[in-house]
């Protein structure tokens, strides 16, 4: 078909599909971390802040975090999930953790970037960028430095963590439940098993989605492959390619974030939110590492589970390395579902004690 004929928002899309794809290819050849993220989200970015004109429609980025969520779910077994129940008490206290560092690290881009404290409070605070921007704005921040703050962060964890996880080494540590538990629970693609998959996990996002949950294209799949699992009920495994394109296409996702305008945007408030969001990695990575010594998990996973990263990220580079992918996954679903609910009266808590001091 002639390039005229081309509809603009096709040829939009194509403009950041086809460029993602070969960049997603040379971050594989190369083997690097998450190459079919992190490539097309770096490459996206940068054609975004050059000025050139993208479209993702919503549905190619539900379309990559349906697959990612499908995948997570098919690695929740029965006797994984025995596990992470008695491990249920440390889930709690990092979901803790991240709200008292999400806390911690407002405060001090407050003080770097003399922002106001309800922006700065939501920009930081460890959440996803499109819940902490309608939390913000409710609450009277400044929604494009919120939702800037959490791109910047999205995009320096993607960076930095997988790279330094691969590091840092796995030493071949194990988790108390040993690595074999650590397989998706079906061991082969079924065509028929894979159709009725694809049916039940769609119609779980879809029933998410009309209750106005978030992530429900994540939390929805992922809920109803761990109910299959965790039951016994093996359907299919998700095909490499299935999951190479749901990597792309939430890599892609991330970098339309990045408007031309981005970096004119206030750069003293862009370095100290990148400041603080390598703070916030540090520390995280500290607990992460404690978390390990006390409750037995192989030190690559924790720090992926208590980083301040989303779930599909960080989840990604777990099952990419050989870590705890479920321990990862339910510590940052915890971690969502917690600070969606619990975000707005923490807010009120924080300003309350910042006028009492």
């Amino acid at each position: 078909m002639p390039a005229a004929r081309i509809r603009p928002a096709t040829l939009a899309l194509l403009r950041a599909l086809v460029p993602a794809l070969a960049a997603a290819l040379l971050c594989d050849w190369l083997n690097t971390p998450l190459p079919w993220m992190t490539g097309p989200l770096f490459i996206t970015a940068a054609q975004r802040l050059a000025g050139r004109a993208l479209r993702v429609p919503v549905q190619a980025r539900e379309a990559g975090q349906w697959a990612i969520g499908c995948a997570l779910g098919l690695y929740f077994t029965a006797p994984v999930l025995r596990t992470l129940l008695s491990w249920s008490g440390y889930i709690a206290f990092a979901v803790a953790f991240s709200i008292l560092l999400g806390w911690l690290c407002g405060y001090l881009l407050h003080r770097l970037s003399r922002t106001d404290r309800t922006t700065s409070f939501f920009a930081m605070a460890v959440g996803g960028a499109s819940e902490m921007a309608v939390q913000g704005e409710r609450h009277g921040a400044n929604v494009e430095r919120v939702a800037a703050a959490h791109s910047l962060r999205i995009m320096l964890v993607v960076a930095v963590i997988p790279l330094a996880v691969r590091w840092w080494g796995t030493d071949g540590s194990l988790d108390a439940i040993g690595a074999a538990a650590w397989l998706p629970g079906a061991p082969e693609v079924h065509a028929a098993g894979l159709l009725l998959l694809i049916a039940l996990t769609s119609a779980g996002a879809l029933l998410l989605k009309r209750w106005q949950m978030p992530n429900a294209w994540v939390i929805g799949p992922l809920l109803v492959a761990l109910a299959l699992t965790g039951g016994g009920i093996q359907l299919s495994r998700l095909p490499e390619w299935m999951i190479h394109l749901g990597q792309l296409l939430i890599g892609v996702a991330l970098g339309a974030r990045f408007t031309p305008g981005f970096l004119q945007t206030a750069p003293r408030y862009l370095g100290s939110v990148a400041l603080c969001s390598l703070l916030a990695m540090l520390l995280a990575a500290g607990f992460g590492l404690l978390l390990a010594r006390v409750a037995g998990i192989a030190p690559g996973t924790a720090v992926l589970a208590t980083s301040p990263g989303g779930i599909a990220e960080m989840a990604l580079t777990a099952k990419a390395m050989g870590l705890g992918v479920p321990i990862v996954t339910a510590f940052h679903v915890a971690r969502m579902v917690v600070l969606v609910l619990s975000i707005g009266p923490v807010f009120r808590l924080a300003r309350r004690w910042s006028a009492r001091k």
